[in-house]
C-alpha cells in the first residue's frame, strides 16, 4: 500500500524545469498586472491564487487535457457562473463556496473543459473580496479577462521556447506494435518510460497508465480482428 505513495519521476531535464517555472512566473505576472490595469488591483490579486495555478499546468504540463485552451476558458467561465449563481440565491457563505465548486465540476464535465483551478475560482468568488463584491455579475469580467491573458502568455511562450501548444490530434499518433508481433517486442511500461524520457517534456500521465491503454488497445483490435476471421468465414453446407 505504501508503495503507491512513491512520486512517479519526473521524465525531462532541469533545463525544462527552469523553462516552465520562467514561463509560470511570468504569465501569472502578466495576467494579474493587465487584469488590474483595467479593473483595480484588488479584484486582481483576489484572483492570483487561481491562476498560479492554471500557470502550472499551462506552462508546465501543456501537453495535458487539462491544459488546452478550452480547458482554462471554459473552465474559468463555468466556475465563475455557478459561483455568481449560487451565491446570488443562497449567500456568501462556505457551505455555498463548495457547493458553487462541485456544481462547477459537473458543468465542466459536461461541456468537456475540465480545469482543475476554475473549482479555485468558484471558491473565491463567493468568498469574495469587498471590491469583487461590488461588481455583482461584471465579476465575468475580471475573470475571463485574467484566463484570457494567461493563455495568451502561455501560446506566446510556450511556442517561443520551442513547446508546441496547444497540443492537437493533428500531431501524428504513436505507431504501436502489432499484437502478432513477438513476446519479446511487446511495448511494456518500461519502453514507455524510456520514450517519455527521451520527448523531454511534461505529460500528466505515468507510463503504467500508457500500458494499460496500450494493452486495452490491444485487446479491441483482438476482438476486432477475430470478428472480422469469423464474419468472412464461408458458411458450411448442409
Amino acid at each position: 500500500m505504501f508503495a503507491r505513495w512513491k512520486p512517479a519521476a519526473i521524465n525531462t531535464r532541469p533545463l525544462e524545469w527552469s523553462r516552465a517555472a520562467i514561463g509560470m512566473a511570468l504569465g501569472t505576472l502578466f495576467s494579474v498586472w493587465f487584469c488590474a490595469q483595467v479593473f483595480g488591483m484588488p479584484v486582481a490579486v483576489h484572483l492570483i491564487g487561481p491562476l498560479g495555478a492554471s500557470a502550472v499546468l499551462l506552462f508546465a504540463v501543456s501537453s495535458g487535457a487539462l491544459a488546452q485552451p478550452w480547458s482554462i476558458l471554459g473552465g474559468y467561465l463555468c466556475a465563475a457562473v455557478m459561483a455568481l449563481l449560487v451565491a446570488q440565491v443562497l449567500g456568501r457563505s462556505l457551505g455555498s463556496a463548495c457547493l458553487a465548486a462541485g456544481m462547477a465540476v459537473v458543468l465542466m464535465c459536461w461541456l468537456r473543459c475540465l480545469h482543475p483551478p476554475a473549482g479555485a475560482v468558484a471558491l473565491t468568488l463567493v468568498l469574495a473580496d469587498p471590491d469583487s463584491i461590488a461588481l455583482g455579475w461584471l465579476e465575468l469580467g475580471p475573470v475571463m479577462l485574467a484566463a484570457a491573458s494567461l493563455l495568451a502568455s502561455a501560446l506566446a511562450y510556450n511556442n517561443l521556447t520551442r513547446t508546441r501548444y496547444p497540443k492537437g490530434p493533428s500531431e501524428p499518433p504513436a505507431v504501436l506494435v502489432p499484437s502478432s508481433a513477438a513476446d519479446s517486442l511487446a511495448i511494456t511500461a518500461a519502453d514507455l518510460k524510456l520514450a517519455l524520457e527521451e520527448m523531454e517534456e511534461f505529460f500528466d500521465v505515468t507510463p503504467e497508465d500508457l500500458e494499460q491503454l496500450v494493452h486495452a488497445s490491444e485487446a479491441h483490435a483482438r476482438r476486432r480482428s477475430i470478428g472480422q476471421v469469423l464474419a468472412s468465414a464461408p458458411e458450411p453446407h448442409p
